[in-house]
């Protein structure tokens, strides 16, 4: 267990946007009528409400992914966790889908200092659209997500045919799904992928974020992976002894995300715990 320090301004500004940053360290429930402006610029509205401390919360959960991908560099650990990260749909100067600062991105140009090549897979059952967005002309991050497609589902972004551009091209792979995938159907969609992935682009590290929205009963989502399921994809990625970042990510069935997260803790440090439900 690692008590990291926060995010400094400076690290968030690596990605994002200064006004925006300076944005999110002056707003508050109680000044937020007077910078209605700005709210609505930066799109903290709706699924991004402003609430109380939400620049330290932002610095918290972005701090528990630089100092995973700092470790990760450094060579003091092979596994590093941040069930609070994994806020993908952040964008470099605005917010997004319940997420503020993306700490995924922020994580991986901290990676990028020292690994050549940098792979990101995406199981929650939202486009990992902010993630890809910033590496979509890059050759040295692979993005790969495996969501929900259906064209008016949030965001509304991951079609197959959409995989970078200039030297990024073909280091983008979007894997669209519809309603109702299980176990056996995922897992032999995502190994399949991942393991010629992993053989063409040969990863010095892993970034794996893993939103638990795709397990099934969850309230938003409509897949129906139970946590066997969602975790034996943890455990293949685990399996290639790569430098490993694991974020948290998506979950609406709260006790169900916890189950989840805390079996796949316990699958990447090797300890077995108690039966679990499957879903």
């Amino acid at each position: 267990m690692y008590d990291p320090r926060p995010a400094t301004q400076e690290e968030l500004e690596n990605y994002h946007d200064h006004d925006y940053i300076e944005f999110l360290k002056r707003v508050a429930p109680q000044n937020q009528a007077s910078m209605r402006q700005q709210v609505e610029q930066f799109n903290c509205i709706e699924d991004c409400p402003i609430f109380s401390d939400l620049y330290d919360f932002c610095r918290n959960y972005a701090g528990g992914s630089l100092a995973g991908a700092r470790k990760l560099c450094a060579g003091s650990t092979d596994i590093a966790i941040n069930w609070s990260g994994g806020l993908h749909h952040a964008k470099r100067g605005e917010a997004s889908g319940f997420c503020y600062v993306n700490d995924i991105v922020l994580a991986i140009l901290e990676m990028l200092r020292y690994f050549p090549r940098v792979l990101y897979i995406d199981i929650d059952i939202h486009h990992g659209d902010g993630v890809e967005l910033a590496f979509y002309h890059s050759n040295r991050v692979m993005t790969v997500s495996f969501h929900k497609y259906t064209g008016d589902f949030f965001p509304g972004t991951g079609k197959l045919d959409d995989n970078g551009t200039g030297i990024g091209k073909h280091f983008c792979l979007n894997v669209p799904l519809l309603d109702g995938i299980d176990d056996d159907m995922y897992q032999t969609i995502f190994k399949a992928v991942i393991e010629d992935t992993v053989t063409a682009f040969r990863p010095s590290a892993i970034v794996l974020q893993c939103g638990a929205d795709s397990l099934g009963c969850d309230r938003l989502g409509a897949f129906n992976l139970s946590i066997a399921g969602h975790g034996e994809c943890v455990d293949f990625v685990r399996r290639f002894g790569v430098p490993l970042l694991v974020l948290g990510g998506g979950g609406y069935t709260i006790k169900n995300v916890s189950r989840c997260w805390t079996y796949e803790t316990s699958v990447l440090v090797g300890t077995r715990i108690g039966s679990y439900i499957r879903l």
